[in-house]
């Protein structure tokens, strides 16, 4: 398109090479912005602007869209743009929350008790005073009404429509329990989610079965939204049937699967763990004075084979994963779930009995993690058995005396005072009345050398990927909530050219649009929101690491969402709020 006759923009991006998010070759061309959308693209030098920007020598490319994500447990909140920067200053314009069965709505008051309770672990306090709603679209009308920083989506939660039908029972549902969970997973949908998420390895979802799953995924299909799903398990023993129930239950109700963080914990039979964790070790000590080019993706990648197949035939089939080398969830998680039940009082009195802290270790201990994961001491994620307990970090604790623990193996701490690493894990839990969360990972969180097993799947041309974020406002947070993209488009694709520039775009824009069903963004088109972000390819990069992570990347000049210039050279400008809600079919 060019324009001779002048013609007004909001504002005028001149000389830009063009990523379009389709995952072609750049063009080199202007862009001009009206209103909340892009309103021309071509040779633009006649047209005036109330701003206009030089944009030669670095790439435009639609703002980055993260589908999985938990920062709608901090969006509710009023003080949410202080705790969320980050997120757009690395280039995150859209994300997707209530990932892995879990949300702020619904609550109800015959069972609030319980997904209260479920809140104030996993959020560090009470959350009373932040939930003024019970509905799913209540939730949703309340952040319209008090603005957003960015936009997002959100997925009506398994695991919270469990808890408002069943409690904390851990059983499979009945006939009743299960039309209740349709009757409430249907409102969500009208109200606008863009379809439901599981947590099959979590309780309250691990204690659901395949056709409790298929009957909510046939409302699912009814509303044509999307089932996502962190899996029943990601033990290298059972993975497997963890990707074929979820296949099965989506192929039989006929919704497109959204496959959650890709990743491989590998669970061998001694002598081979031993074995597997020592090499780990070794290989992690090593490449950190000699960068070793081996490939250690090869679990996830044999896992993943028959899913990738599936996918590459034409099935509804996306995936995401995160360019990490730890991941990160709640520390009671690593509990079997009898222990969860009841009240944080009864929770916490089972932590500090004596008799009983020696049952639940025996659980975790000698318990056989087999499938399907319901039995009580056969949960998938009993990752002190999988992994040992030196595989926790802490990630978060409330209180100012524990502070100083943050980032600190068990094992370590363990060492230290003189006890057992369960002990120093029981202890924790009490003194934080529950409330910690902890990174997870084979060897150290920010180790390059594990970071290279999820390769397989950050290259797969059906994989997006995401940043898992958990951001609270207190701990230490996951580099990737820092630099994400950053990192993807600087080491990945620039340092190590794993991938093309217009590829990893492509993984970050159109392709998590199109796989949660995210209409008029994560391209670069006429007519579509104007969420934008300009960057100097040769300069963008990660100033984060695991240790230190509260650091603003490098090379993002500008980031636009809904036309709002929300990052530029001046800083952060969140005033007005720019984002919104994003419901499915208004």
């Amino acid at each position: 398109m060019t324009l001779r006759a002048k013609s007004a923009f909001d504002t005028l991006i001149q000389g830009a090479r063009v990523f379009d998010g389709t995952g072609r070759h750049p063009f080199t061309a202007d862009v001009g912005i009206r209103g909340d959308r892009i309103a021309a693209i071509g040779t633009l030098d006649q047209a005036s602007a109330e701003r206009t920007i030089d944009a030669r020598g670095r790439a435009l490319c639609p703002g980055f869209i993260d589908v999985h994500s938990h920062a709608e447990m901090t969006l509710v909140k009023p003080d949410h743009p202080r705790i969320l920067e980050p997120l757009v200053r690395q280039g995150i314009t859209t994300f997707v929350g209530g990932n892995c069965g879990t949300s702020m709505a619904p609550v109800f008051p015959e069972k609030a008790r319980y997904v209260h309770t479920f809140f104030d672990f996993f959020l560090g306090a009470p959350q009373h005073d932040h939930i003024h709603w019970q509905t799913f679209d209540q939730m949703l009308s309340h952040v319209e009404s008090q603005g957003a920083l960015l936009n997002a989506g959100f997925l009506a939660p398994h695991g919270i429509l469990r808890l408002n039908v069943m409690g904390d029972r851990n059983e499979t549902a009945d006939a009743q329990d299960i039309a209740a969970m349709k009757t409430m997973l249907a409102d969500c949908l009208e109200a606008g989610a863009l379809g439901m998420s599981t947590g099959l390895m979590y309780f309250p979802g691990l204690s659901s079965d395949e056709h409790e799953l298929l009957e909510l995924a046939r409302v699912v299909h009814d509303h044509h939204r999307v089932f996502t799903s962190h899996l029943r398990s990601y033990n290298s023993d059972t993975m497997g049937r963890a990707l074929d129930e979820v296949m099965g239950v989506c192929a039989a109700a006929e919704v497109p699967l959204q496959v959650s963080h890709l990743f491989c914990i590998p669970n061998l039979p001694w002598p081979w763990k031993t074995l597997v964790d020592r090499l780990l070790q070794l290989g992690s000590r090593v490449h950190a004075s000699v960068p070793l080019p081996i490939p250690i993706d090869g679990l996830l990648a044999s896992q993943m084979e028959k899913a990738f197949r599936r996918a590459d035939a034409g099935e509804p089939i996306g995936f995401d994963t995160m360019p990490t080398s730890a991941g990160f969830t709640h520390l009671l998680a690593f509990f079997p779930p009898w222990v969860l039940q009841g009240s944080i009082p009864e929770v916490l009195k089972r932590l500090r009995d004596p008799v009983s802290r020696r049952e639940i270790r025996r659980s975790i201990e000698e318990g056989d993690v087999a499938w399907p994961h319901r039995g009580r001491d056969s949960w998938s994620f009993n990752a002190f058995k999988v992994m040992g307990y030196g595989a926790a970090f802490i990630m978060s604790v409330t209180t100012d005396k524990n502070r100083p623990l943050e980032g600190r193996s068990f094992t370590d701490i363990a060492a230290e005072v003189g006890k057992h690493p369960f002990d120093v894990v029981c202890d924790l839990l009490v003194e934080e009345e529950g409330r910690v969360l902890v990174f997870e990972t084979p060897t150290f969180p920010g180790d390059p050398f594990t970071e290279r097993s999820v390769l397989a799947a950050l290259l797969n041309p059906h994989v997006s990927v995401v940043t898992d974020t958990i951001l609270l406002g207190f701990g230490l947070p996951s580099h990737l909530f820092y630099d994400c993209y950053p990192r993807l488009l600087g080491s990945y694709v620039r340092d190590h050219r794993h991938l093309g520039l217009a590829e990893a775009i492509r993984k970050s824009t159109s392709l998590p649009a199109d796989q949660l069903g995210i209409r008029d963004r994560g391209r670069i088109r006429p007519g579509l929101f104007a969420d934008l972000v300009l960057f100097d390819p040769a300069r963008i990069a990660s100033r984060s690491t695991a240790q230190d992570p509260s650091n603003f990347p490098v090379g993002i000049d500008h980031v636009f969402i809904n036309g709002h210039a929300i990052i530029d050279p001046e800083g952060f400008h969140p005033d007005p709020l720019p984002g919104r809600v994003l419901r499915a079919g208004g």
